[in-house]
């Protein structure tokens, strides 16, 4: 039986298509009980959990062997997912699949990519079975901009940096994989999409694809900062992104395609290109 937190988010939600159509038995970690209520509508079994409430976590892990592990940035994160682990353990889950970052680093100026490498360390000393995966920055990001997008500029702070951008459908295919695998214990798997581009590349695919031109905008760092604050960004997740795309991928920090989606599935990842097509209506201006 695997357990599956961030069932209700994009990672996750795909792990549990994917496992739901292999016939794969899971559990589906939700936050709410409407959610838990939607997904025993759909016949999936799901179970009310919560990370900011540690004491849920024993119950909801209870018969789980394998775990997979994913929660959204926050300043909690590392506190979170320590908890989780130490929940597993005690509740006698044998290996633990959880989704970290490329650009981990315990002294990263990126807080979550510090988060990640503080919460990988704990995990490998816990004396629980693991895989870790680390994927590049997710394509999904750009919806972020697809307001501007749609009105044809791309703002960023990235220079001339470039990132194998890959899409989340692809790690969940990996992390759908090695759940359901033996022979991934102890491993660590960077996962990239099929190629690197800029943002000024990034921006002319998407001018293909739309059919409209989108120019980049390469601004200054507290323009940027000041977009990403009237858009709701909190001021810790603002100062974040600011610290990613202006040191890690104009700094050209990231890494270079890796290939493992392919090795892992058979099947190569997705590429921009068709990441923008799969997606071409929420970057076309709607009349």
């Amino acid at each position: 039986m695997i357990l599956v937190s961030g069932a209700t988010g994009g990672i996750g939600g795909e792990i549990c298509r994917l496992l739901g159509q292999a016939g794969v038995p899971f559990k589906a970690m939700c936050r709410k009980p409407e959610q838990v209520e939607h997904f025993k509508g759909e016949g999936v079994e799901a179970v009310l959990g919560d990370f900011d409430r540690p004491e849920t976590l024993d119950g909801v892990m209870e018969g789980c062997d394998r775990l997979f592990l994913i929660t959204p940035p926050t300043p909690d994160q590392v506190e979170q997912e320590k908890a989780a682990i130490d929940a597993a353990k005690r509740a006698g889950v044998a290996r633990i699949v959880k989704i970290s970052a490329s650009d981990g680093n315990i002294r990263s100026t990126v807080p979550w990519a510090k988060s990640h490498a503080l919460i990988d360390h704990y995990l490998r000393d816990a004396g629980i079975g693991w895989t870790i995966l680390k994927p590049t920055a997710f394509m999904q990001n750009f919806f972020w901009f697809k307001d501007p997008i749609a009105k044809g500029f791309l703002p960023q702070i990235a220079g001339k940096g470039s990132v194998s951008w890959v899409d989340t459908r692809d790690v969940a295919r990996v992390a759908a994989k090695v759940l359901t695998e033996d022979g991934h214990n102890h491993a660590t798997y960077f996962l990239t999409g099929p190629e690197t581009l800029d943002m000024k590349e990034a921006a002319s695919r998407l001018s293909k694809v739309t059919k409209h031109k989108v120019r980049y905008l390469d601004l200054p760092n507290p323009i940027f900062k000041a977009i990403l604050r009237l858009t709701g960004n909190s001021r810790w997740m603002a100062n974040g992104l600011v610290a990613q795309f202006s040191d890690v991928v104009a700094g050209h920090h990231d890494i270079d395609p890796t290939f493992e989606i392919k090795r892992l599935t058979g099947v190569a990842p997705r590429s921009f290109t068709d990441f923008v097509r799969d997606h071409r209506d929420a970057f076309v201006r709607s009349n």
